[in-house]
């Protein structure tokens, strides 16, 4: 494993939702009544400035074409993602409870930009399985962005990683009791699984720990924390990685953003693809 810092300045899905924990199955959560809010609607702090501070980051090489940037956004990032989502929670767009095949809740609210995905229909339908007039909206330019800058920071770390450019993104919201099965994400194209497009994942909440590796067999994965401000990719010779999330740790998120946001206590992670 290689580790290094950032020097200079910058402007500023998956087949994971069919297996679900055996607690889970079967289990009945209340309806909704009220939109889901990924935090207290009536705070809004707005932060200008960089995203990101490479100074400050650093970065873990996990294997050929996988690579984990440490703290490569910083708490006026971190805010800016949260704030930006928020805007999108409400309406077209928003925050639903995805069932899985089996028609079970997921213990998990989801909303995509860009297009379209379900962890049922993948990218077969247009519109959401709970609301066929809601489509998705644009993604923001701002995680094109963030996704795009990141990868080409990578590749001054690391040979084997291909550029891409985010068609989609889906944004998980996990409760500390949320779990992320072992799987792979193979639902996009041949033609984007066969070039290697990465997978870009952004962390923003509490602390989940990371398994990976070339085999489903759990024994022999490797772990990693992803923190908030974590940004993990992996594309190339990894494109095709099995990878889940056992735990989230409760109380985990830096003081600094529950200072700044009331973001609901769980973790909010960002999936940026090519499909």
């Amino acid at each position: 494993m290689q580790k290094g810092a950032f020097h200079g300045s910058l402007i500023g899905t998956c087949k994971q939702y069919i297996t679900v924990p055996a607690a889970l199955v079967g289990y009945e959560f209340p309806e909704e009544t009220e939109p889901f809010n990924v935090v207290d609607p009536s705070r809004h702090i707005c932060l200008n400035g960089s995203w990101t501070d490479r100074d400050k980051a650093s970065y873990n090489i996990l294997g050929s074409g996988m690579i984990l940037l440490k703290n490569y956004i910083n708490i006026k990032g971190q805010v800016g993602i949260v704030n930006t989502i928020q805007r999108c929670a409400v309406g077209p767009g928003r925050f639903y409870e995805p069932r899985n095949q089996y028609g079970d809740k997921l213990r998990l609210h989801m909303t995509t930009f860009g297009r379209n995905w379900d962890p049922v229909t993948r990218y077969e339908k247009r519109c959401r399985s709970d609301d066929e007039s809601a489509g998705p909206p644009p993604i923001p330019y701002s995680f094109i962005y963030l996704a795009e800058t990141a990868i080409k920071d990578a590749q001054t770390y690391m040979n084997g990683l291909p550029s891409m450019h985010p068609d989609i993104c889906v944004a998980n919201f996990y409760y500390t009791c949320g779990r992320l099965g072992i799987h792979q994400d193979r639902d996009e194209s041949s033609e984007s699984l066969e070039s290697g497009l990465p997978v870009v994942s952004i962390s923003v909440g509490y602390t989940g720990e990371f398994w990976y590796g070339h085999t489903k067999d759990e024994s022999k994965l490797c772990k990693v924390l992803l923190e908030s401000g974590d940004v993990l990719i992996f594309g190339g010779e990894s494109r095709l990685v099995f990878h889940g999330v056992k735990k989230i740790i409760p109380m985990s998120s830096p003081s600094e953003l529950t200072d700044l946001v009331e973001l609901r206590p769980g973790r909010l992670n960002l999936t940026l693809k090519q499909v």
